[in-house]
């Protein structure tokens, strides 16, 4: 309405106009991306290196199909991946599809997974997906944004990590460790998991969205730690515009092997 040519605006229509035209105004600069301190070479090269370490990331939730990664990332909130596994190995062996796990029930699964943080809500939670699965879906994973998410338990970044690891989609799921970076190397700053990964999309090159998910994560996990980053074991030093780095000499690039590093 605002765009529309008004010959002789009244000064009352004039003063609306201009405080609408600066809310609009205001609207579009909030939209903009953030400002990064990185071209878009940089980017490519922090990414690029990532691809080498580890040409092929996977997850380090132990699954074998995309129900038992489902359950996994599920019970992985506010929980340690190697904290998962260890109750997920017993668990798995005795309910490794919604159909078995629904009848194992929600007791049996409490008692299996109990070592595990919020165990009883999650195991709440496993039992009622597996039965919406079953009802739903005919038991099998939807490859689906919404219906995931419709699913007891599983909010945006649990959709994001199944569609990512079981389904090969460039999703991007942001855990503590890829906040962390996004905000501490001003790569994708942002207030909330989602801002930060909305800015990761907008710069990461396209050939590098697939696997970008698990390189952050492990480089937020093994290297750039949450109380003091390991710079000495950095590749992309170099690159880095983080305030807390402490060497601009990035360590030597060659192939990593695959799992956790030995302590």
């Amino acid at each position: 309405m605002m765009s529309e040519k008004i010959d002789k605006p009244a000064p009352r229509v004039k003063r609306d106009g201009a405080k609408a035209a600066a809310k609009s105004a205001k609207g579009r600069l909030a939209a903009r991306p953030p400002k990064i301190p990185y071209s878009a070479d940089e980017i490519g090269e922090i990414f690029r290196r990532f691809a080498v370490q580890r040409p092929e990331p996977e997850s380090e939730l132990e699954h074998t199909n995309p129900f038992t990664l489902l359950v996994a990332v599920v019970l992985s909130a506010q929980a340690t991946d190697a904290g998962v596994n260890k109750a997920t190995r017993a668990l798995f062996a005795a309910a490794d599809t919604p159909a078995a796990m629904a009848a194992l029930g929600e007791a049996a699964i409490r008692e299996h997974i109990k070592t595990i943080g919020l165990f009883r809500n999650k195991a709440k939670n496993v039992a009622a997906l597996s039965e919406a699965l079953l009802e739903r879906h005919g038991g099998k994973v939807p490859n689906d944004r919404a219906a995931l998410e419709a699913l007891p338990g599983v909010g945006r970044k649990t959709a994001n990590v199944v569609l990512n690891v079981a389904f090969g989609e460039e999703t991007l799921a942001v855990d503590t460790h890829i906040f962390r970076i996004g905000n501490r190397l001003h790569l994708a700053p942002g207030k909330t998991p989602d801002e930060v990964e909305q800015n990761l999309l907008r710069v990461i090159p396209q050939p590098y969205r697939r696997h970008a998910h698990h390189w952050l994560i492990l480089h937020g996990r093994y290297v750039c730690k949450a109380r003091k980053p390991d710079c000495g074991i950095c590749v992309i030093a170099d690159l880095c515009r983080a305030e807390v780095k402490t060497t601009d000499v990035p360590a030597e690039l060659r192939p990593l092997p695959p799992g956790p590093p030995a302590v």
